[in-house]
């Protein structure tokens, strides 16, 4: 009697609830059992389970299910035979087994009664199991989770799915007024999803397929499903990309949009490369292997690389990837003065770049100028997209370690789970 009072204890159980009986297999008893019968009892690698069997007493009321209903006193219909895998005992699997009644109701009819240790319906998992499958989710893939547990992946994702939808209904999104978006990779190939985060309360608002305007716009739709206003969205940070661009205009019609600065490097960096790649056709034996002392800024090479790259850049070389060069930083100047002088040290560098006879940067300068408002916005917002670029990276760990996602629907519930900030059950 001791042993069930304190399995019902650990349990958490609430009258008239209870344990009424305990079987414990060991892994040779189990073997034996599965000689002697057809059917073998399934263990978590053959080392013994343990069963617990639930009840109530003859007689029992329960309240009704239904939200709202006061009615505490409702008869058994009917009952229903159950199973649940529970945290294992020690190394052992556990399950739960009951009679899960269904009551009648006055008001509402028959419903099958709530109960405190698992969903109803569910996936046959007790909430503390369902708990400790989303713990392991935010470190490792479900793949591995499934190995761990000896259960399908299928079910796990589900779990995952159905935690992650419930607690996305219940976020408020009203307060979301500054927004950054970025895609990020889904597959090889021209395969991506989009990333909306909210730069204020850095976490993920929403991520959908694709990389175009209608993004924005199932972005809006998810921000007013949400309790937010997309005419409220008064800064957005993108790249130059024409469709996010044409987006944010139709669905976030009050928004000023700032290119973010890492995008903006990031294009200049790929003229620099340009001019690099032509040159080195010429010239191999100095250019050879050199592109990251181009790419990476001065106080981010090592002294060796500082060495080399004072070594290339000198005048009597007269190397055009110099010169490239030092364009790149002194743009990066821009983003280190006064708001009231960046428009015409801008403009400055924009006539210079144009006389350098270097057609990559020229056409870098055009790209600058068709994106002028959103380039010069940055001394106002001072907004990036770096939030973006970290969880980004975490996304691609995430996705590595699974060795990708069997499609994009289970790649957008981890991401929720890593970056939504979402309140989900714990141990």
């Amino acid at each position: 009697m001791m042993e069930q009072e304190l399995f019902t204890a650990a349990l958490g159980l609430v009258a008239p609830w209870r344990v009424a009986r305990s079987e414990f297999v060991k892994s040779d008893d189990n073997e034996a059992a599965a000689t002697k019968d057809a059917v073998a009892v399934p263990t978590a690698g053959g080392a013994g389970r343990l069963d617990l069997f639930l009840e109530f007493p003859r007689g029992s009321r329960f309240q009704c299910p239904q939200p709202g209903c006061g009615e505490r006193e409702c008869p058994v219909h009917d009952t229903d035979d159950k199973t649940w895998r529970h945290l294992d005992f020690f190394q052992y699997k556990a399950y739960l087994h009951a009679k899960v009644p269904r009551v009648t109701c006055p008001e509402h009819g028959v419903h099958q009664v709530t109960l405190s240790w698992a969903r109803t319906p569910g996936p046959g998992f007790t909430l503390l199991f369902e708990a400790l499958l989303l713990t392991f989710a935010s470190a490792m893939p479900v793949k591995k989770i499934a190995k761990f547990t000896g259960e399908h992946d299928t079910k796990i994702w589900r779990v995952l799915e159905h935690y992650v939808s419930t607690a996305r209904a219940g976020q408020d999104f009203c307060e979301v007024e500054r927004v950054g978006v970025d895609e990020t990779a889904a597959a090889r190939g021209q395969d991506y999803v989009s990333v909306f985060m909210d730069l204020d309360d850095p976490r993920v608002l929403f991520v959908t397929p694709g990389r175009d305007g209608a993004t924005v716009e199932a972005f809006a739709a998810d921000l007013k499903a949400h309790g937010g206003y997309p005419e409220a969205v008064g800064q957005v940070s993108c790249d130059m990309s024409v469709a996010f661009i044409a987006g944010v205009r139709d669905y976030l019609s009050n928004a000023d949009i700032t290119f973010d600065r890492f995008h903006i490097m990031k294009k200049l960096g790929e003229a620099v490369d340009a001019v690099r790649k032509e040159e080195a056709k010429t010239r191999p034996l100095l250019l050879r292997n050199t592109r990251w002392l181009w790419l990476t800024n001065r106080s981010k090479l090592s002294e060796s690389q500082q060495r080399e790259l004072v070594w290339l850049t000198r005048p009597s070389l007269a190397l055009a990837t110099a010169r490239a060069h030092r364009w790149r930083e002194d743009f990066q100047g821009f983003y280190d003065l006064p708001a009231e002088q960046a428009q015409a040290y801008l403009t400055r560098w924009c006539n210079g770049a144009m006389r350098s006879r270097l057609q990559p940067l020229k056409d870098f300068v055009g790209t600058v100028k068709r994106h002028w408002a959103g380039v010069l916005a940055w001394h106002q917002s001072h907004i990036t997209t770096g939030l973006l670029e970290g969880t980004n990276s975490l996304i691609q760990a995430a996705k590595a370690r699974a060795r990708g996602y069997r499609n994009k629907k289970y790649m957008i519930t981890v991401i929720y789970l890593i970056a939504g900030k979402l309140p989900l059950p714990s141990l």
